[in-house]
C-alpha cells in the first residue's frame, strides 16, 4: 500500500505528466506556424487532437481526483495543508474541475478545429480573402460556445471564456476599466493632433537589411535579459512567445525591410513575454504553480519592455548610436531627438501590433466590442469585415483598404481564443503600475536605461511577479507588487507626462 504521507510528490509526479503532454503539444503548435509545410496541417490537427485527449484523460482520472480529495480533506501527517503545498491543491482543483466538466470529443474537435483554423487564416491572410476563412471562424465560434456553457452553465458565454485569460475578471469588469479609459485616450489623441508636432516617422520606413535587423534585435533582448541558451528566435505570420518546457521559451517574429518598428518592438515585446516565462519558480516547474498566473499579467510583461524601456527617450539615448552603426548610412542624417520622436508618433493607423502606446487600447476596444457580438450571434460572421470597418471608423477614424489590414490581422479568433484581447490593456495599464512602483523600489528607472543595466529591473520583476508563478489570484498579485489594485490612473498619469513633453502640450 502506498504510503498516504507520500500523497503530495505522487499529485506532482501526476502533474508532471500532464504537463509534458501540454510541452509536446506546445512543440508541435510552433513547429506549425515556423517550419512545418502546408501539407502537413491534417495530419498535424490529428495529433494535436491525440495529444489533447491524452492531456484530458490525465487530468480527469480518477486517481488525481482522489489525490486531491485526500489533500483537502486530510492534509499530510494529520494536519492541513500551508503555503505553496495549498495553493497547489487549490490550483489543482481549479484546473481538476475544469477538466472534468469538458467532455473529450469536445476538447479534441477544438484541438483538431484549432490546427486547421490557424492554417486556413493564414492563406486567407495572405490571399485577402475572408470568404475562404468565414467557415472556419464559424465553426471555432460554435465550439467556443459549447465550451462555455460546459465549463460555466450559469454564466455569461463571453465571462467564462474570457476567465480562461484572465481569472475573476468579467466583460463588465473589463467595461468598466474601458468606457472612461476610451474617452481619456481619444481627447488625449484629439489634443496631439491639434498641437501641431508632426514626427517625421518616415525614417522608420527606410530599407533596414533584414540580417541587421535580426542581429541588432537579438543584441538588444539578449542584454534586456532573454536567454538564448534556453530560447531562440524565429520567424512567423504573427508574433508570439511560447514555452516548451523550464528550459526551452522561444519567440518569433516578422521582418519589414521598409519598416524599422515591426521586427525591433515585436521582438521586445515577445522578449518581455519570454523572460516572465524563463524565471518562473522552479521549484514549481511542471505543476499548476509553476505556471503563469493570466494573460493580464503576462501582457504587463510584454508591454512593459517594449514600451516603458524600448520607446523610452532614455533607452535611445545609449542605444541609439549602436542603431546607426548596425544599419551604416541608413540613418547618418537622423538625430537621436527625431528618432525618439518617431518611435513614440502618435497616429490612428490599421495594424494593432504596430500601434503606438494611446491609441493601442482603440484596437483593443473595437475587438473587445466585435467578439462579444460575435458570441452571441448578434453579429453574423459573414458581417464581421463590414462591421470591422465601421468599428475602425469610429474609433480610430480610418477604415482599412481591405481584409489582411482589417479583420484578417490577428490570429486569435482563428484558434478561438475568444475572451483574449482585453488583456492586452489590462496588461498595459498594469505595466505601468509596475513600472511606479518599481521606480519607488529602484529610484530613478531612466539612470537604469540610459546605462544599459537592465538586470535590476528584471531582477525586481523576478522577485515580485515572475517568482510568484500562479500562487495568488491575479489581483492579488498586483496589489501585493504595487500596493494598489489594477487601475487606469497610472497609465494615464504617465501617457500625459510623455506624450505632453513629446509634443509640447500645455
Amino acid at each position: 500500500m502506498p504510503n498516504p504521507d507520500d500523497r503530495l510528490a505522487r499529485l506532482r509526479d501526476h502533474l508532471a505528466g500532464a504537463a509534458h503532454l501540454a510541452q509536446a503539444a506546445a512543440l508541435l503548435s510552433w513547429d506549425q506556424v515556423t517550419h512545418m509545410p502546408s501539407g502537413g496541417a491534417e495530419a498535424r490537427a490529428r495529433q494535436m487532437a491525440t495529444l489533447a485527449r491524452a492531456q484530458h484523460a490525465r487530468w480527469t482520472a480518477p486517481e488525481l481526483e482522489e489525490l486531491v480529495v485526500a489533500l483537502e480533506t486530510d492534509g499530510v501527517d494529520g494536519a492541513p495543508l500551508a503555503g505553496d503545498d495549498a495553493a497547489l491543491v487549490r490550483e489543482t482543483r481549479r484546473l481538476l474541475d475544469r477538466a472534468r466538466s469538458m467532455p473529450a470529443d469536445l476538447v479534441a474537435a477544438i484541438s483538431r478545429q484549432r490546427v486547421r483554423g490557424r492554417q486556413v487564416w493564414g492563406q486567407a491572410r495572405a490571399d485577402d480573402d475572408f470568404a475562404s476563412f468565414a467557415p472556419e471562424l464559424r465553426a471555432m465560434l460554435a465550439l467556443a460556445r459549447e465550451q462555455a456553457s460546459a465549463i460555466a452553465p450559469d454564466a455569461p458565454a463571453y465571462d467564462a471564456l474570457h476567465d480562461l485569460y484572465e481569472r475573476g475578471s468579467t466583460a463588465a469588469r473589463v467595461a468598466a476599466l474601458f468606457d472612461p479609459l476610451r474617452d481619456e485616450v481619444r481627447a488625449l489623441v484629439v489634443a496631439i493632433g491639434a498641437s501641431g508636432v508632426r514626427p517625421d516617422a518616415g525614417i522608420l520606413r527606410r530599407e533596414f537589411p533584414e540580417a541587421a535587423q535580426e542581429a541588432f534585435a537579438v543584441a538588444t533582448v539578449r542584454e534586456m535579459g532573454y536567454d538564448f541558451t534556453r530560447g531562440r528566435l524565429d520567424r512567423t505570420v504573427h508574433p508570439f512567445a511560447i514555452r516548451v518546457g523550464a528550459g526551452d521559451v522561444r519567440i518569433t517574429t516578422r521582418y519589414r525591410t521598409d519598416f524599422l518598428g515591426s521586427a525591433l518592438f515585436g521582438t521586445i515585446h515577445e522578449a518581455g513575454h519570454a523572460m516572465y516565462e524563463q524565471n518562473l519558480p522552479a521549484q514549481h516547474v511542471d505543476t499548476p504553480l509553476g505556471g503563469s498566473v493570466s494573460l493580464g499579467i503576462h501582457e504587463s510583461q510584454s508591454r512593459l519592455w517594449e514600451n516603458l524601456v524600448g520607446r523610452s527617450p532614455a533607452f535611445w539615448e545609449r542605444a541609439y548610436p549602436r542603431l546607426q552603426a548596425a544599419f551604416p548610412g541608413v540613418l547618418d542624417d537622423v538625430r537621436s531627438e527625431a528618432f525618439v520622436a518617431a518611435v513614440n508618433e502618435v497616429r490612428p493607423s490599421l495594424i494593432r501590433v504596430e500601434a503606438d502606446e494611446i491609441t493601442y487600447h482603440l484596437h483593443v476596444m473595437l475587438r473587445f466590442d466585435l467578439e462579444r457580438a460575435l458570441l452571441d450571434g448578434s453579429l453574423a460572421v459573414d458581417d464581421l469585415p463590414g462591421a470591422w470597418r465601421e468599428r475602425s471608423r469610429a474609433l480610430l477614424g480610418i477604415e482599412p483598404p481591405n481584409d489582411r489590414e482589417g479583420c484578417l490581422q490577428d490570429v486569435h479568433w482563428s484558434q478561438g481564443m475568444v475572451g483574449y484581447f482585453p488583456t492586452y490593456s489590462l496588461g498595459t495599464l498594469a505595466s505601468v503600475q509596475l513600472w511606479e512602483a518599481m521606480a519607488r523600489d529602484l529610484g530613478d528607472l531612466d539612470e537604469f536605461l540610459r546605462e544599459g543595466r537592465f538586470a535590476p529591473l528584471l531582477g525586481w520583476l523576478v522577485e515580485h511577479v515572475h517568482a510568484h508563478g500562479s500562487r495568488h489570484e491575479p489581483e492579488e498579485l498586483l496589489r501585493r507588487a504595487t500596493g494598489a489594485p489594477l487601475s487606469s490612473e497610472p497609465y494615464l498619469r504617465y501617457v500625459r507626462a510623455k506624450y505632453g513633453a513629446l509634443y509640447r502640450l500645455a
